[in-house]
């Protein structure tokens, strides 16, 4: 059974060891985050600068067999009705076995009980077919706004804009 609590620093080396590749690196966190490889450091000092912060809050996923997955969410404006996901990532080693969307369910909960959203919205990248199969799955519509790019290594990169009212 999957569990989430909130993000330890000691989570840090297991996340970053998900990540293979820059391309993957990219897609997890668009240009959020400085030069790739990076580092278990780099994630703790990125959360830090947000420790004091009542509007971004860090989780971790984990079972039986130790942590498995990892997230954000936050508030993006003032108003606290809407949160937004982000930094979602499972255990590479064990994608295909619906983790992401145990978590996305999970953190739906925690939306809606403990921060009381009444809509939750994320974007994915369109070269991310399998992050956006398993929004779908976990009930997460697209949005039709503008379009939004992103220029990753010289290349432009559509963002996919999706929500779920609560």
């Amino acid at each position: 059974m999957m569990n989430f609590r909130p993000y330890e620093s000691s989570d840090s080396e297991k996340i970053i060891s998900w990540i293979k590749d820059e391309y993957s690196f990219r897609q997890w966190s668009a240009d959020r985050f400085g030069d790739f490889p990076i580092t278990a450091d780099d994630l703790n000092s990125h959360y830090a600068a947000q420790a004091y912060s009542r509007s971004f809050f860090t989780f971790t996923a984990y079972d039986e067999n130790g942590v498995c997955g990892h997230m954000i969410i936050r508030y993006p404006d003032k108003k606290q009705k809407t949160v937004r996901f982000g930094f979602v990532i499972v255990d590479s080693e064990r994608r295909g076995q619906g983790l992401g969307r145990k978590m996305l369910e999970l953190a739906k909960d925690y939306a809606r009980d403990f921060l009381h959203a009444d809509k939750i919205t994320l974007g994915v990248f369109e070269n991310n077919p399998a992050a956006l199969h398993c929004y779908l799955a976990a009930g997460f519509k697209v949005v039709d706004t503008e379009d939004e790019f992103f220029c990753i290594n010289g290349e432009k990169w559509k963002c996919i804009e999706m929500e779920l009212i609560l």
